[in-house]
This record gives structure tokens, C-alpha cells and sequence, in this order.
């Protein structure tokens, strides 16, 4: 299961069932779960004196694509799945289901909920807050300076079940607030409230997302999104969506 060419340190503790591939180097500072997959070129543990000596931990049954790097110091929930060239500083943590996509970047010292999904292209900037059930699409970035260069550190809080459209900045210290949708090429520079749709650049408030119904032709609500869509969740999740919404 482990390849030839891969490099894994004594140090390292690896898990049953665990597939490492070609030419992947495991640090010292690694924990690795069961049923595991590293695919080629990835960097596991990657030391920094920023972790203060924190392994880095990831959960069982993870899929970490080719030429991924992750430092240690962060620690990850059951499930992970990676596309291609992710980077993952020290100090997260994110919990179980984690996803993101390929080119994904996350600085560090951030706090990511449980079956967060982040597609390809995102930036997540330091000191970043992210919720349960969370949606970031293509290109969107969560900064962090708000004068930039300074010292100053203003991490953006995305509350449970937000959708973040994209193509989207949201500026530091912004919080996004449960259930609210951010649309398509935005600039979000204040606080949107729970369940709003803000649009535009700057962002400015659309409506409610009560308004906003399904393009399939049933006329049925589009959000809370959780009502409709239930692919890729754990069973006991799905069933409360079922009777919060029955």
C-alpha cells in the first residue's frame, strides 16, 4: 500500500489500510487514519515552528489527491477529500467531511465546521471562521487585513448552511449569517443578515432567500437549500432536514 518511491519517516504514525503513492513524503509529525489515500507528490506534515510542535492529524478514510502539501499542526474530521494541489497551513481544524477542491488554499489558524464543501480555486485567508454545511464555489477568496499590508488580522465568519457564489470577496471581518447567499462576482464589505441575498459590487442586499425558487419547473422553494438537496450527507443530518421541513 505504500509505494516504492514514497518517503515516510519513522516518526510518522500510519493507520491501517492506508495507501500512500509515488514519490509522497510523510513527515515525522503525521497521524494518518485508517483508510487513508495519498495520492502522488504530496507533502504530509510539512514542519513549522509556526505549530509549535502539533502533529498534524487527519481522520480516517480521507482522499488526498497528487501534490497536495499539508503542514503540520492542523487536524482534520473523518472523510476528507481533496482535489489536486492543495495547500493547508498550520493550525486548522475542520471537522468531519470536509472537502475542497483543486488549487484549494487555506493560511492557517482557521476554524472550518462539519461536510463544509469548498470547490476549486478557493482562498481562505487566516484567522477565518467557517460553520457546518457551508458552500464556497470557484475563485472566492475570504481576506483577512483590512488595510492591507498591516499586522491587523480581521479573519470573515460564514455561518452554518451560507452559500458563498462564485468569484466573490468577502472583506475582513465580515460575517456572513446562517442560511444567506452571497451571489456571483461579489464584494461583501458589511455583515449580511441570515437568510438575505446580497449581490453586486459592493454587496447590496436582493431580497430574502424565501424568494428564490427552483429552475426546474416545479415552482418549489430553492432555499433553505437543505430542503431540496441532500446528496453527499450523513443519514441522520438528512432525516432532521426531512422533518424540520415535512
Amino acid at each position: 500500500m505504500i509505494h516504492a518511491t514514497a518517503i515516510v519517516n519513522d516518526g510518522a504514525k500510519i493507520g491501517n489500510n492506508v495507501s500512500i503513492g509515488p514519490y509522497s513524503i510523510i513527515h515525522k509529525n503525521a497521524v494518518i487514519g485508517d483508510n487513508t489515500e495519498i495520492g502522488a507528490y504530496c507533502e504530509i506534515g510539512l514542519p513549522t515552528k509556526l505549530a509549535n510542535g502539533r502533529p498534524l492529524i487527519i481522520g480516517n478514510g480521507a482522499v488526498i489527491r497528487s501534490h497536495s502539501v499539508f503542514y503540520e499542526g492542523s487536524t482534520f474530521g473523518e472523510k476528507l477529500v481533496t482535489g489536486h494541489r492543495v495547500t493547508i497551513r498550520e493550525l486548522t481544524t475542520a471537522g468531519d467531511g470536509f472537502q475542497i477542491g483543486t488549487l484549494g488554499d487555506i493560511q492557517g489558524h482557521c476554524e472550518i465546521g462539519d461536510y463544509v464543501k469548498c470547490h476549486s480555486n478557493v482562498h481562505i485567508g487566516q484567522h477565518s471562521t467557517v460553520g457546518n454545511y457551508v458552500w464556497i464555489f470557484p475563485y472566492v477568496v475570504l481576506t483577512n487585513d483590512p488595510h492591507p499590508p498591516s499586522e491587523v488580522m480581521a479573519g470573515v465568519t460564514i455561518e452554518d448552511f451560507a452559500v458563498i457564489a462564485t468569484m466573490s470577496v468577502i472583506l475582513p471581518g465580515v460575517t456572513v449569517k446562517k442560511g444567506a447567499l452571497v451571489g456571483a462576482h461579489s464584494s461583501v464589505n458589511k455583515d449580511v443578515n441570515p437568510d438575505a441575498v446580497v449581490a453586486g459590487s459592493p454587496a447590496k442586499f436582493i431580497c430574502g432567500t424565501e424568494k428564490i425558487k427552483l429552475k426546474d419547473g416545479s415552482g418549489n422553494h430553492a432555499y433553505p437549500w437543505r430542503r431540496h438537496f441532500h446528496r453527499g450527507y450523513p443519514e441522520k443530518a438528512v432525516a432532521e432536514w426531512i422533518k424540520e421541513f415535512s
